[in-house]
């Protein structure tokens, strides 16, 4: 494992600092100087607001609320993974997400990292230094990526041989390669233990960042995801497990929710069984303050749902401290 410090150069002109304090690598004096805020209130834009412009699925976001957004390249009527990116289109990515007054927080950057075709994943990190490349022009920092499945026919799927040595190795060694793309695109990649792939727990996570030993590897947490078949009883000791071993790795958080276990969450956030004072007030214990992205809902669900969240914050903040 690769202990040695690494100090990435920042995109777009911006400085070393604030790009460490994205990684939790700050200094500590350079943020304790208030008590900490909220996380900031956002959504998964493609997944919600299917169909549109880039323009008006962002006019729908703000509409909304939305302080930030996580895109993907699907907004603008490409494969989320394309091979190529038209001129321009990064660019644009930013300013229209700046001219509204959001921050566009997190790039999707989705693929299989252990399929078990030696090409598909090579494919993949081809792409994945495409949208890297992009990053800087659109103002973000930061791809969302899984870590797959042996499953050939959906990365969300789970399949048998996720066990095996041999699948940890093949994807350890693509979340590495990935790595290094990020690493020279001076952005951060944020990958989600998720039920149905190879890293399917909490300790599965922290092993995988044990091993990589990088700056440029974080962590998104759902919390929808990480129940396996059972362990709804034990909601509470989970979520405590999850972020005691993460916490101070996560740099993305999920909204959604979920109405069993086995499975990864399919539900809006509030609509199902997940503890979300416990969650949040966790969020909250470890000082997170980035991206909480509403995902799995629909259009219709979207002012609800903030308004769940939204009371949830209020309620546990005399708690902070």
């Amino acid at each position: 494992m690769n202990n040695r410090p690494v100090h990435p150069t920042p995109p777009g002109g911006r400085s070393r600092r604030s790009f460490l304090a994205l990684t939790g690598t700050a200094a500590a004096g350079a943020s304790v100087l208030a008590a900490p805020a909220s996380p900031t209130i956002g959504i998964l834009v493609a997944t919600t607001y299917r169909t549109g412009t880039l323009e008006e699925r962002l006019d729908a976001a703000k509409a909304h609320g939305m302080a930030c957004v996580q895109l993907s390249m699907a907004c603008a009527g490409l494969p989320d993974m394309p091979d190529s990116i038209p001129a321009g289109l990064p660019e644009k990515f930013g300013r229209e997400t700046s001219a509204r007054g959001m921050e566009l927080a997190c790039l999707t950057g989705t693929f299989n990292m252990c399929h078990p075709d030696p090409e598909q994943r090579r494919t993949g990190l081809g792409r994945l230094r495409l949208l890297a490349g992009a990053c800087a022009p659109m103002g973000t920092r930061m791809i969302h990526i899984c870590t797959g499945t042996r499953n050939t026919q959906s990365m969300w799927r789970h399949h048998a041989d996720n066990t095996t040595p041999e699948a940890w190795r093949d994807m350890a060694a693509c979340i590495r390669e990935a790595t290094e793309i990020a690493r020279q695109a001076g952005v951060v990649l944020a990958f989600e233990p998720e039920v149905n792939n190879i890293v399917d727990s909490a300790l599965k996570a922290r092993r995988l960042m044990d091993e990589i030993g990088s700056p440029h590897l974080k962590v998104t947490m759902d919390p929808a995801n990480i129940f396996h078949t059972g362990q709804l009883p034990r909601m509470k000791e989970i979520l405590d497990e999850a972020f005691e071993v993460l916490g101070k790795d996560i740099v993305v958080a999920h909204a959604k929710d979920l109405d069993r276990d086995g499975d990864a969450g399919h539900l809006a956030a509030g609509h199902g069984l997940l503890d979300y004072d416990r969650y949040l007030s966790l969020l909250r214990a470890h000082r997170f303050t980035g991206p909480l992205l509403l995902h799995g809902l629909t259009v219709e669900q979207v002012p609800g749902c903030m308004a769940f969240l939204r009371a949830k914050l209020a309620a546990i903040r005399p708690a902070a401290g």
